[in-house]
């Protein structure tokens, strides 16, 4: 009876992550490695993972760091979105070897390509060039996702218009540079954020609402009550909130079904 009760519970749990899309692929063939390309004769590092056993022709994801770099975390990332089929690329926008270790270094990093948006829409291009060139994708298919700096990063390729089918912001930051806007944009854009969150407040969080409505841009916000910056990032303890990670990734996978198919 009791073999019986833990069968049945263990089919629930399996029942419950497919449907939440937190269940690995039943085929996992990933292969995972670093791609080095170079922007006007400097050396980058991206990370492109890809599981074979979903064919020659897939989708991908352009994934985005946040202000730190593209590290273990970006990777992590990148292996579960192959897992489900997605081809996914974390493009490297500081340089080879160029991996802050403290604030003070990633602040200097992401501030000079805030500074710089020409700079920070070619390195963005040029991963996303990289992305569609990795063997067993369609390139065709692309959407960009993008951590805290990432997420801002990813707003920058929508307003830019980049040709891409959609943009995700995983609590990012929302200011627009002068002279900027989203009329230009090309896809569906999905703002995943928390209330509390103390780099992003949502005075800012309507701002950009009121400039997607104001370019009739396609868009959808989920808002997650009560929840700080950087929910998702698993090695921040003050900030990481597991029912919001859970949430944001399953918003994260209905979004990826609809636009990529």
């Amino acid at each position: 009876m009791i073999r019986k009760f833990w069968l049945v519970a263990l089919a629930a749990v399996v029942t419950t992550l497919f449907a939440m899309g937190l269940a690995p692929a039943v085929k996992a063939d990933i292969v995972a490695e670093p791609v080095v390309y170079s922007i006007n004769g400097q050396p980058f590092e991206g990370y492109f993972a890809i599981n074979e056993g979903f064919g020659d022709s897939q989708p991908v994801v352009l994934l985005v760091h946040d202000w730190d770099g593209l590290g273990d975390y970006e990777k992590r990332r990148a292996q579960m979105l192959a897992e489900q089929g997605y081809a996914t690329f974390a493009v490297d926008l500081y340089g080879q070897g160029v991996r802050p270790t403290n604030p003070d270094e990633s602040r200097a990093q992401s501030g000079m390509l805030y500074a710089d948006r020409s700079t920070m829409r070619s390195r963005l291009m040029a991963g996303l060039a990289q992305a569609q060139a990795q063997p067993g994708v369609d390139g065709s298919q692309v959407v960009a996702i993008g951590y805290c700096f990432g997420g801002a990063a990813v707003l920058e390729m929508a307003r830019a218009g980049m040709d891409v089918d959609g943009f995700v912001s995983f609590h990012g930051s929302f200011d627009t540079p002068e002279g900027q806007d989203y009329s230009q944009t090309p896809g569906r854009i999905l703002v995943l954020h928390g209330s509390d969150d103390s780099a992003a407040p949502m005075a800012d969080v309507v701002q950009l609402a009121a400039e997607l409505d104001a370019a009739e841009a396609d868009f959808d916000m989920e808002i997650y009550g009560g929840v700080d910056h950087a929910f998702t990032v698993w090695s921040d303890a003050n900030r990481y909130d597991a029912m919001a990670d859970r949430r944001s990734w399953r918003a994260l996978m209905t979004f990826l079904s609809e636009v990529l198919g």
